[in-house]
């Protein structure tokens, strides 16, 4: 009697069968765009907050608020930059997105948790509110997101990745 289940493919099977292919995952091109839009939101804020807080002092705490998050100059600045840098590996992409997006991630989250310890003392110099943290770390998982979802490489990649995986 015949097996009518389908087999699975393996990298090999698949090789044998449609030959070598870059493996990309079908949602990269999705996630390579969330990327880009966060970088683009990064920039928006900034430049906005550029705007709202020109002629005080860069790391001012006053009450200078842009889309109901707290702000500065300061941050602004910090803020265009990682959005332009963001926007700048987006555009480059072949994996260098992913990295800049992960290692950014961990630094939003640096900042965000540094930001929540020290939002009601002297030390809050980019002048959070809890509004700014909780974005500034949701912006960070959602690069982190992007940067771990995001890797295109090819299939003997992904196979030794899988193997190496197997042996851990």
């Amino acid at each position: 009697m015949r097996d009518n289940r389908r087999r699975h493919l393996t990298p090999r099977r698949w090789r044998l069968r449609h030959g070598p292919h870059p493996r990309q995952p079908p949602r990269a091109p999705i996630y390579r765009a969330i990327g880009g839009l966060t970088g683009l939101y990064l920039v928006v804020f900034g430049v906005l907050g550029i705007i709202a807080s020109a002629g005080n002092e860069v790391l001012a705490q006053d009450g200078t608020k842009v889309l109901g998050q707290g702000t500065n100059l300061g941050f602004s600045l910090l803020s265009v930059l990682l959005g332009l840098v963001v926007l700048v590996g987006t555009a480059l992409g072949r994996n260098i997105d992913v990295a800049i997006n992960q290692w950014l991630a961990y630094a939003l989250m640096v900042i965000g948790l540094a930001g929540l310890a020290f939002i009601r003392t002297d030390a809050n110099i980019f002048n959070f509110s809890i509004t700014t943290v909780i974005v500034v770390l949701s912006v960070g998982l959602v690069l982190l997101m992007v940067g771990m979802y995001g890797k295109v490489g090819t299939e003997d990649e992904a196979e030794a990745f899988h193997k190496a995986r197997l042996v851990l």
